[in-house]
């Protein structure tokens, strides 16, 4: 007999409505499908791969329990939303994720009414959730929605979290938080959130006898005196020493779990238990991150966001290797060398050690290497902390991240000038992240404080010597460098002086002042230019914060005009700062500025973005040439 070929589910679901009525065994090979699509796409481009095959069945209970339309979901660090992506509706657009002008590779209100927030950042999914179930409650509307937020164990631990959690109690009746517990974030996390989280789960075996053991006890009538008192401490002992989840019954909130996050039937059969309970609920769902991928589950921290891969014939994977060094290898080396050097210096990450590179410093130095998890304002008081006792501490985070530690880089580092040594790793376009990982608020935010020195590497160079000079100096310091690939520019060098910029090319037809790794985008602009008879100066600036006045002003005031080019924000940037220094020197001379404008840019690659924003050779180039033609006699200025 000839067997039928069952068709493909996934196509045929628009949206989370198919799923009314779904059998189990459809719901666990639409499962299936979900996860050969992920499977899939990272074989044609590197996307978030392990935390989405880890939600796949939660995802599904999730939809088939809740009308998302109407309830509110929020899924915190939303690098987990491929699956909810795929059956909300757009999974016939799904092979565009990640890619210039297709579907973004985390939430997006744009794209679906489904998703609420753009939520890149850890940890801020119950603080809107209670803003929601909140709001709903002032209307009057509460009876008739939930509000849910999905949540990692990794980002659990971040402050705000805490912060929102003593603050559930009066957020309303229909608030739930689910907490997707796959002992990971990026790397394994760490801390005593996940200590207390590790017996959780220990002890979810006894869930049925404890639930039992307490219902009994509040069931047994008070007989006064000595006995009352006997039955209270047993029944408070039994909540304390049976009962798992205390810290965050006595925060407001009714635990439950924890449960198999991959048994869609139970955790379905749990959810639609939770919709019957008043007040804010906590479900702890334990997931394995990479679940039904068997290499992921083995290294998640690698198939956390993999490289490009393909399957070979005998069921190896084919890794796509990447085209060169990158910034971060070049940063992650110039640590570990200054580690060696001095037994002072130490280095502390936020759940970013396998995205700075940072794995052979911390095996090689463990008592001085921190990853204090998603917490980056902890982590710069901490740093704080090691250097006023007289270390060199080092925080290497993301320039985006680092943003949420903004008071304490202002109170704890920069008004106490302590020699703390900030890492910005993806200063810059970050590609295919997008807006909510572009560091590009960086030079804006880090410059406005006094006793901060900001610099921008021009190149590989730059950033292996501006380390050791930050390591030395006595106040805070800034280095930001993108997510590229490191070249070194060519020729005699000079060394990293504070507040000293470097000429490497001198001509009079104008001026080319360069903040940072766009540098050998600049000299080949200017390359190209002296081929059609134009002949510009090119300054490496190299120190945002000081500025180099003494060798940038007379160079402007000499040059026929000046362009200015950035990897930054331009409103508080390095063009603004070349424009405060002739405004405060009284000095007037035509400058354009080359940077990102008043808005946020979408997703791409890197390559494509500065390309779009004119900040590859070919836009610098034609910048120089406007410049030029409008300088002109006779022409005036633009």
């Amino acid at each position: 007999m000839t067997q039928t070929t069952k068709k493909p589910i996934l196509p045929t679901i628009t949206s989370p409505r198919d799923l009314d009525g779904m059998s189990l065994p459809d719901l666990e090979r639409l499962a299936g499908e979900i996860r050969d699509v992920l499977c899939n796409l990272v074989s044609a481009r590197s996307a978030h791969f392990a935390s989405n095959l880890g939600v796949v069945e939660l995802c599904l209970a999730l939809h088939q329990t809740f009308d998302f339309l109407h309830d509110r979901l929020i899924w915190d660090t939303g690098h987990q939303i491929y699956p909810h992506k795929l059956i909300t509706g757009r999974y016939p657009q799904f092979s565009t994720i990640r890619t210039k002008g297709g579907l973004m590779g985390y939430p997006n209100p744009e794209e679906s009414d489904y998703d609420l927030f753009v939520t890149g950042h850890a940890g801020s999914s119950v603080s809107t959730a209670v803003g929601l179930a909140s709001g709903d409650r002032l209307l009057r509307d509460e009876e008739n929605r939930w509000t849910v937020a999905v949540i990692g164990d990794g980002a659990f631990p971040s402050g705000v979290v805490y912060e929102a959690l003593c603050n559930i109690r009066e957020s309303g009746k229909r608030l739930l938080v689910v907490l997707n517990d796959n002992k990971m974030s990026i790397c394994p996390r760490v801390g005593g959130m996940a200590d207390y989280l590790d017996r959780l789960r220990m002890s979810g075996a006894y869930s049925g006898i404890k639930g039992e053991i307490v219902k009994t006890l509040q069931n047994i009538p008070m007989l006064g005196d000595p006995v009352e008192r006997m039955l209270t401490q047993i029944k408070e002992a039994a909540k304390a020493g049976l009962h798992g989840g205390m810290l965050f019954e006595e925060l407001g909130m009714r635990y439950v779990g924890p449960i198999d996050g991959h048994n869609v039937a139970l955790v379905r059969k749990y959810l639609r238990m939770v919709r019957k309970t008043d007040g804010p609920v906590l479900l702890h769902v334990v997931t394995e991150k990479g679940h039904g991928f068997h290499p992921a589950t083995q290294d998640p921290v690698l198939f956390h966001a993999p490289p490009q891969f393909s399957r070979c014939e005998n069921g190896e994977l084919q890794m796509k290797k990447s085209g060169g060094r990158a910034y971060t290898n070049a940063a992650s080396e110039a640590i570990h060398v200054a580690m060696t050097a001095s037994d002072k210096v130490t280095v502390l990450t936020a759940a970013m050690c396998q995205g700075n590179k940072l794995e052979r410093v911390r095996d090689d130095f463990p008592d001085r290497f921190f990853d204090t998890g998603i917490c980056e304002a902890h982590a710069v008081a901490f740093a704080a902390g090691q250097a006023k006792v007289g270390m060199r501490p080092i925080v290497d985070i993301y320039s985006t991240f680092l943003q949420r530690s903004f008071d304490h880089i202002f109170q704890e580092v920069a008004l106490q000038n302590l020699p703390v040594t900030f890492m910005l790793d993806r200063g810059g376009l970050s590609g295919p992240d997008g807006a909510t990982h572009h560091g590009v608020f960086d030079l804006g935010y880090l410059r406005l404080f006094p006793h901060m020195t900001v610099m921008a590497p021009g190149d590989e160079h730059d950033l292996a010597s501006m380390l050791p000079f930050a390591l030395q100096h006595n106040g805070p310091c800034a280095i930001r460098y993108p997510k590229a690939a490191a070249v070194t520019v060519a020729g005699e060098r000079a060394p990293i002086e504070h507040g000293t910029a470097e000429v490497l090319r001198r001509g009079p037809d104008g001026l080319i002042l360069c903040g940072g790794a766009l540098l050998p985008d600049c000299l080949a602009a200017a390359e190209q230019l002296a081929g059609e008879g134009l002949e510009l100066t090119v300054v490496n600036a190299r120190f945002i914060k000081p500025l180099d006045t003494k060798t940038i002003l007379p160079l402007v005031a000499d040059s026929p005009f000046t362009v200015t080019v950035e990897e930054a924000a331009l409103a508080g940037g390095f063009g603004s700062v070349v424009l405060e220094a002739l405004a405060d020197a009284g000095q007037t001379a035509p400058v354009r500025r080359l940077g990102i404008g008043d808005h946020y840019v979408e997703h791409g690659e890197r390559e494509e973005l500065l390309a779009d924003l004119g900040l590859d050779t070919a836009g610098i180039a034609q910048a120089c040439r406007e410049q030029s033609q409008a300088c002109a006699p006779g022409q005036g200025v633009s």
